[in-house]
């Protein structure tokens, strides 16, 4: 039997903030058949009868370009967070607040997590975005516009305006709510935290529930996140009431292979 070659290459992908996608340097894979039968029936001997071994490749992560506004944005969130927990780190940027995030997941159980993320966004969102948003929450505008759509729409534009260096790149998008359409979504294509976190109990304990339950009591604005845990993308969906936990999709999903909580601790992280 013939040897024969197949080729196959595989591109990652790197998005840059505010850039155009680029590709990475190619990752080459050939597979080779055997050249007799005889090696086949040695082969399947070797590995318990699979015909095919698959090798899979973490892809790396996006490239982000923060602006120095930015930046300043993300480090002082992260001084807030390792000031609510008491945990403090050397690093920068975002992967500073990676860092104190993961250290909350490491020394504090789940409630306590979550508790104290919401302390930190609380102190952390500065004073004129807070009454910015805060407008809506003027007593006349409340009982005009309850849980409007212009209210809906609102706070989806807000968000993809000024959280992106959050989250990364969102837009808004177009759902049916009460039987009409509306602009009440903001897609993440990406999220950023999700990504550089790599932990799906970090995304649900220390992102998910602490920003529903921040933007509602806060704002009084309901919003379900909707993360998916295959292409790292969410929906944040504003007037709609995130389910109960136990019923929550987010949480029967089981953290990835690669979580360094999940792998260092003997705790499922995403409990």
């Amino acid at each position: 039997m013939e040897t024969k070659l197949t080729g196959l290459r595989i591109s990652s992908w790197v998005q840059p903030a505010g850039g155009q996608a680029r590709h990475s340097s190619p990752v080459v894979a050939v597979l080779t058949r055997p050249s007799s039968s005889e090696n086949i029936g040695a082969a399947d001997k070797r590995n318990n009868n699979r015909s095919i071994a698959a090798v899979t490749t973490t892809p790396p992560p996006a490239e982000y370009h923060d602006s120095w506004l930015e930046e300043a944005a993300i480090n002082y969130l992260s001084r807030h967070v390792q000031e609510a927990t008491g945990a403090w780190n050397e690093k920068k940027g975002y992967e500073s607040l990676v860092q104190a995030t993961r250290d909350v997941t490491r020394k504090f159980e789940v409630r306590q997590q979550r508790h104290l993320v919401v302390q930190a966004l609380a102190n952390a969102i500065p004073a004129p975005i807070l009454h910015l948003v805060g407008l809506l929450q003027h007593s006349n505008i409340r009982t005009v516009l309850p849980n409007s759509k212009f209210k809906r729409e609102y706070f989806a534009a807000f968000t993809t305006v000024f959280f992106a260096w959050l989250v990364g790149p969102c837009e808004v998008r177009e759902s049916e709510f009460n039987g009409s359409k509306e602009k009440n979504v903001v897609h993440i294509k990406k999220c950023r935290f999700l990504e550089q976190s790599n932990c799906v109990g970090m995304c649900t304990n220390l992102c998910k529930v602490p920003s529903q339950t921040f933007i509602n009591g806060s704002f009084g604005m309901p919003v379900n996140m909707v993360p998916n845990f295959d292409d790292m993308s969410c929906e944040m969906i504003f007037g709609q009431e995130p389910p109960e936990l136990s019923e929550d999709p987010a949480f029967k999903q089981p953290c990835y292979k690669l979580c360094k909580i999940n792998r260092s601790h003997k705790d499922n992280c995403t409990s």
